[in-house]
C-alpha cells in the first residue's frame, strides 16, 4: 500500500512539473494584448503631441528674443510665428494619422479574432494550482489552472468552461471508510470484527455522461476502481483456512496486529441524480456544470479478485515479526453488489454492500459492507 502511495505522489509531482514547465514556455510566447497594444499607441500619440507643442513652445520664445533685440520687426514675428505653429500643426497631424492608421488595423484584427483581449487585472497570465474542488468558472482567458484533484489542465477561462460543461466528464474518485462482514441472523453489535480498526479504500476514474441533451438532472456514471477491503477480527483471531472452510481461530499467540485484505477490480455503474443548476455565459447561451449542488448517485459494481492477503505482527523472543499470508482463502473469486451516495458539491456520503458471499463455501454466508466517504474530483 505504501509503494502505491509513493508511486502515485510521485506520478503527480511529475506530472505538474511538466505541466509548469511548458506553461512557463506558453506564458513567454504569448503575444501582446489588444488593451496593450491600445495602451502603447495612445502613448505614442501623448508624446508626440506633447513633443510638438514643446517644440513650437521653444520656437517662439526664440523669436520673441529677436524681436526684443531689433534683429526682427513685428510683422516679420507675427509671419514666423505663424510658420512655426502650421509646420508643428502639420507633423502632428502626420504623426497622429500614422497611429489612426495603426489602431485601425488593431481594431479590425481584434474583431477577426487575431489577437487576444484581457478584460481587468484578474485576466492576467499565470498559473493556478488548485488541490481539491475549484467553485469559480472564470479563472481569465490567458490564465493556467492545474487541478491536482481531478488531474485536468485548463487553458483559460473558455477552454475551463467548455470542457466543464461537455456532455461527458471524467472524474477521479476516492473513497475510504469502515468495513465490515454482515453474518446471517447476526446484528452488527455482535460483529467479530473491529469497528474502527476494519476499513476500506477505493480509488479509480469515472466517467459522467448527461442523460438528457438539454437538461442536467440524469447522469450515467461509469468507470473501473480498485476496491480494498480490511477485516480485523476481535479477541485475537485470525482467519485459518479448513478444506472448503474459512474460520476464525484463536491466535497461537498474542498479536500486535491482524488484518484480512481482499483487493478487487471493479466497474461500478450508479444513476446519479445532479441538482447542479444551469449557468449562462456572457452572451447569455446555456452551458452545464457538474458536481456544484446536491447529488444522489443509485447502482451497484461488479469486479474480480486481484488478491487475499492476511497479515499478522507478533513479538517472539523480544523481537518484532511480521507475517504475509497470501492465498485465495476460499473468497469468491467475482464480487457484484449495490452502492449509493449522497453529497453536495464533490464530496459525499458513500455505502456498499456485496450480494455475493466473501468465503463461497462457508456453511454460514458472510457479506461485505462499507460505509463511509467519497470524493468526486470533477
Amino acid at each position: 500500500m505504501q509503494k502505491i502511495i509513493l508511486y502515485t505522489v510521485v506520478v503527480l509531482v511529475s506530472f505538474v512539473s511538466k505541466l509548469t514547465a511548458q506553461e512557463n514556455d506558453s506564458i513567454k510566447s504569448q503575444k501582446e494584448t489588444f488593451e496593450q497594444i491600445a495602451r502603447k499607441i495612445a502613448n505614442k500619440i501623448e508624446f508626440i503631441t506633447n513633443s510638438e507643442k514643446q517644440a513650437l513652445k521653444e520656437k517662439v520664445e526664440a523669436i520673441e528674443i529677436q524681436l526684443e533685440k531689433g534683429k526682427i520687426s513685428n510683422d516679420e514675428a507675427s509671419r514666423l510665428k505663424q510658420e512655426a505653429a502650421e509646420i508643428s500643426a502639420m507633423k502632428i497631424e502626420t504623426e497622429i494619422n500614422k497611429q489612426n492608421d495603426a489602431l485601425q488595423e488593431l481594431i479590425q484584427q481584434k474583431v477577426d479574432g487575431e489577437i487576444a483581449s484581457v478584460e481587468g487585472s484578474e485576466k492576467k497570465g499565470g498559473t493556478t494550482i488548485i488541490l481539491g474542488s475549484s467553485s469559480n468558472d472564470s479563472i481569465g482567458v490567458n490564465r493556467t489552472e492545474i487541478n491536482i484533484g481531478s488531474m485536468k489542465v485548463y487553458h483559460g477561462e473558455e477552454d475551463k468552461r467548455r470542457r466543464l460543461s461537455k456532455r461527458t466528464t471524467s472524474q477521479f474518485v476516492l473513497a475510504f471508510g469502515l468495513n465490515s462482514l454482515i453474518t446471517e441472523n447476526e446484528s452488527l453489535n455482535e460483529s467479530d470484527y473491529k469497528v474502527w480498526g476494519s476499513r476500506f479504500f477505493e480509488w479509480g476514474i469515472t466517467m459522467n455522461t448527461r442523460i438528457l441533451k438539454n437538461h442536467n438532472l440524469l447522469h450515467a456514471k461509469y468507470g473501473l476502481s480498485l476496491m480494498y477491503n480490511n477485516l480485523r477480527p476481535t479477541d485475537n483471531r485470525y482467519f485459518v483456512k479448513n478444506g472448503d472452510q474459512t474460520e476464525l481461530q484463536t491466535g497461537f499467540t498474542n498479536f500486535d496486529d491482524s488484518r484480512f485484505r481482499n483487493v478487487y477490480l471493479t466497474a461500478p455503474i450508479h444513476l446519479e441524480f445532479d441538482f447542479t443548476p444551469k449557468k449562462f455565459d456572457k452572451e447569455g447561451n446555456a452551458y452545464f456544470r457538474t458536481h456544484k449542488s446536491l447529488r444522489l448517485g443509485i447502482g451497484g459494481y461488479a469486479g474480480v479478485r486481484i488478491k487475499s492477503k492476511q497479515i499478522l505482527k507478533y513479538e517472539e523472543d523480544d523481537q518484532k515479526i511480521k507475517t504475509k499470508q497470501k492465498g485465495d482463502f476460499n473468497t469468491s473469486n467475482f464480487n457484484y453488489g449495490l452502492s449509493a451516495y449522497i453529497g453536495y458539491g464533490q464530496l459525499s456520503l458513500y455505502a456498499k454492500y456485496d450480494l455475493n458471499p466473501l468465503f463461497k463455501d462457508n456453511a454460514i454466508k458472510q457479506n461485505n459492507v462499507s460505509l463511509g466517504l467519497r470524493f468526486d474530483f470533477n
